[in-house]
């Protein structure tokens, strides 16, 4: 069962894409930048606050079969409640083929944190991404499994 919203990641595009055509496949990198937080969920200040990094990229690879297998790869510098800086690392996979993908599309992320206070959530927790083209852009949304 899928719990509240734990995440929210807002991204914005960072350059020009790449794209290659091969024989076999066919393959998209995007790089991206944006902004995350991780908010309170007893409603006090946020957990976590920060950008991604303008280094992030998403590469996206269409097989010969025409499935797609989407794996974003980014950096979140930021402060904990605390105050302390802090990073967030997260590899966010997906797949679909291009005919029954549907909006928001769905994800696994792998997140791991040089952070004590968020290591206790995010490195024994589970999660399940969502991620929808919205009014202000596209944004990524993270669940705990629980």
């Amino acid at each position: 069962m899928r719990e509240k919203e734990f995440m929210r990641i807002s991204i914005e595009a960072n350059g020009p894409a790449l794209h290659m055509k091969g024989e076999n496949a066919e393959i998209d990198m995007i790089p991206f930048k944006g902004k995350a937080e991780i908010p309170d969920p007893d409603g006090g200040s946020p957990l976590f606050t920060g950008i991604v990094e303008p280094c992030g990229v998403d590469t996206q690879i269409v097989n010969a079969a025409g499935v797609r297998h989407m794996s974003a790869r980014y950096m979140l510098t930021g402060t904990d409640r605390a105050g302390r800086e802090v990073h967030i690392y997260i590899e966010n996979n997906g797949w679909f083929d291009d005919a029954t993908k549907t909006m928001p599309f769905h994800t696994v992320p792998t997140i791991y944190t040089d952070s004590d206070e968020l290591a206790a959530i995010l490195h024994r927790n589970q999660f399940t991404g969502e991620g929808a083209v919205e009014e202000d852009g596209l944004w990524i949304r993270f669940y705990r499994i629980g």
